[in-house]
């Protein structure tokens, strides 16, 4: 009998010992962070996502309980040369490896390159989706070519008229100097 796996409440050393594998395709909205970040509606748009697990043996021969995560969105931002929204896609693709406790994971985290985390009997991969793609959204997003001009000038064009309508402030001292009347 095939054993079936929740997402929202896995138990992740059972997933890794049946190599069992999730995937699924939910709507952007289902994942409040992260829609929180889209400049226009989420409608139609999907978080595609992908885990499976399995054991590793440590150094000491012991089975330890592995996850892979592959997760993909598309997620209207502000293209930071135009300013207008741009559809970003966004990827992760992660190796996790599971410890027993905080302490546990938190020393091993320093010290080796994958990812750690605490294994749990109700772990959430929706939760750790939306984590991994939220770390992936780009600082600056932009359009590849900006769909409208961008206006290349610094300077308002008011602001050299203003410069030339105030007097300037020598030539007043200069005035109250010499004793001339205006």
């Amino acid at each position: 009998m095939k054993r079936e796996f929740v997402p929202e409440h896995l138990n992740v050393a059972e997933f890794a010992q049946a190599g069992g594998q999730l995937s699924g395709s939910q709507p952007l909205a289902r994942f409040e962070r992260l829609a929180a970040e889209a400049v226009e509606s989420t409608d139609g748009l999907q978080v595609e996502w992908h885990a499976q697990g399995e054991e590793r043996n440590d150094a000491g021969g012991r089975a330890q309980p592995w996850m892979h995560l592959q997760a993909s969105a598309q997620v209207p931002l502000t293209c930071q040369r135009c300013l207008a929204p741009v559809r970003t896609h966004i990827e992760a693709d992660r190796w996790f490896r599971f410890v027993a406790d905080e302490a546990t994971a938190a020393a091993l985290d320093e010290e080796l390159e994958e990812d750690v985390l605490v294994a749990s009997r109700d772990f959430d991969v929706l939760t750790l989706v939306e984590d991994e793609l939220l770390m992936e959204l780009p600082i600056t997003p932009r359009h590849e070519v900006c769909p409208q001009d961008v206006p290349l000038s610094v300077q308002d064009p008011d602001f050299d008229s203003a410069e030339k309508e105030r007097d300037n402030p020598f030539a007043a001292l200069a005035k109250l100097r010499s004793g001339k009347p205006e």
